[in-house]
């Protein structure tokens, strides 16, 4: 069987928790899209680990972590992180597609040059070169990991890339400009670090296919940072959505039978772009202390999060983007501080109220239509039994169940493993 786990948000839906309670369950855990941008937090009896390319199935012995063509491979990054879990005392299997791309360093630098020269419009990247990693890509400049091993094909490739990136660093950032030799020579260590991870996996995948192995997909960010879907142009710069796991992992769409949309009982977000529900002030650094397990900052970049109310529409929108067979409810306990609980049922925009999710012009002029529920307003972390959940806490994830259209089937209740309930038992 193949499974997809999905954001339906902004990203920070807690999504790594999620994953690393199925990769349990699972022989193959894949990354297909996204790089070392975003990260995944997940607390087990190994400890604590932010992931940032590492798949979630790196904490089991018995499951193999692939890095999908799909990814934006980091090849620094991704050894830094290996080091890491081995000295937790892990020792995870895992390959790399040799269909991946790198993403160089002088990606960091243009995505670093290019937020400089936008000042106060820049994108609000965290910089990690996702951007010009996949301009490169789609213009047929970047490397794949194969082409690290075939030395005529790479400095052929490396000519026509300083020639292209030296322009614009001279004319456009006036910065300093790209070595061939020192390109090469990165390119050469980069190879003796990846060699030993490097695979066919499209054929490993096929071959585990025919064999009814459980494979999980795991997905970075959230639906409304799909470069189409999303609140384009404040996106990253790869889809995604669970329909792109077939690409970015190299298994036909049909194969993926279970999509489990991740979304959090409140909304938050890290970087720029459109947040209707968004809370400010006392109000929104209250909600940001009390969110998650050391609060609402960035897994990768330590960066406050951005935080609101449950948005529907915005949520409903991206759960029908995903396809969801099923949603799952985080850091319900998160709220529980609160004695009066909103939730965005709808937009206003122009005076037109609408639970329709809009472009983006018309999302910029949208503000909240707000319902008000009363909290519960007590510790419900612990609870095992949703039957056991004050009333209030049922009624608050009853109605949201209602106006998304699919169902709940667990909610969390703790950033533990084991903080989890099953709604429909």
């Amino acid at each position: 069987m193949v499974r997809a786990i999905v954001g339906a948000n902004w990203g920070d839906e807690g999504k790594g928790k999620i994953t690393d309670m199925f990769a349990e369950k699972s022989d193959i855990v894949i990354r297909f899209q996204g790089g070392a941008n975003a990260g995944h937090t997940i607390i087990n009896e190994h400890g604590r680990f932010a992931l940032h390319l590492m798949p979630s199935g790196v904490c089991y012995e018995h499951t193999t972590c692939i890095i999908g063509n799909g990814v934006a491979l980091d090849i620094n990054k991704f050894i830094n992180e290996l080091e890491q879990v081995r000295a937790a005392g892990l020792n995870p299997k895992l390959l790399v597609s040799d269909r991946a791309q790198i993403l160089m360093p002088y990606h960091i630098k243009l995505d670093e040059y290019e937020e400089e020269r936008l000042g106060k419009n820049a994108f609000g990247s965290t910089k990690s070169g996702i951007a010009p990693f996949f301009s490169d890509k789609y213009s047929k400049i970047g490397i794949q990991v194969n082409e690290l091993f075939d030395d005529e094909t790479l400095r052929a490739k490396l000519k026509n890339i300083c020639t292209l990136k030296n322009l614009t660093l001279e004319h456009v950032y006036h910065k300093p400009l790209l070595s061939e030799e020192e390109l090469y020579n990165t390119c050469m260590e980069y190879r003796e670090k990846i060699a030993p991870y490097v695979c066919d996996t499209h054929k490993y995948l096929a071959e585990a296919m025919k064999e009814g192995k459980n494979i999980l997909l795991e997905g970075q960010l959230g639906t409304l940072k799909d470069p189409d879907f999303g609140i384009y142009p404040m996106v990253t710069s790869s889809s995604t959505l669970a329909g792109y796991g077939a690409v970015g992992a190299g298994i036909p769409p049909h194969k993926i039978e279970d999509i489990v949309v991740v979304t959090k009982a409140y909304s938050s977000a890290v970087g720029a772009g459109e947040f209707v529900s968004e809370i400010f002030g006392d109000e929104a650094q209250e909600l940001r202390i009390h969110g998650g397990d050391k609060g609402e900052f960035g897994a990768t970049t330590g960066r406050p999060r951005r935080v609101g109310w449950f948005d529907c529409v915005a949520s409903k929108y991206g759960i029908e983007c995903q396809g969801a067979t099923q949603v799952v409810m985080t850091a319900l306990d998160c709220l529980s501080y609160l004695e009066e609980i909103k939730v965005c049922v709808a937009y206003d925009i122009d005076g037109k109220i609408t639970k329709d999710f809009p472009t983006t012009p018309d999302l910029k002029k949208a503000k909240p239509v707000l319902k008000t529920f009363k909290g519960w307003h007590c510790d419900i972390r612990g609870i095992r039994d949703y039957d056991k959940l004050p009333q209030e806490t049922r009624d608050y994830v009853e109605f949201i169940e209602n106006e998304m259209g699919c169902n709940i089937t667990m909610v969390s209740n703790g950033p533990e493993r084991e903080a989890i309930i099953y709604k429909n038992k």
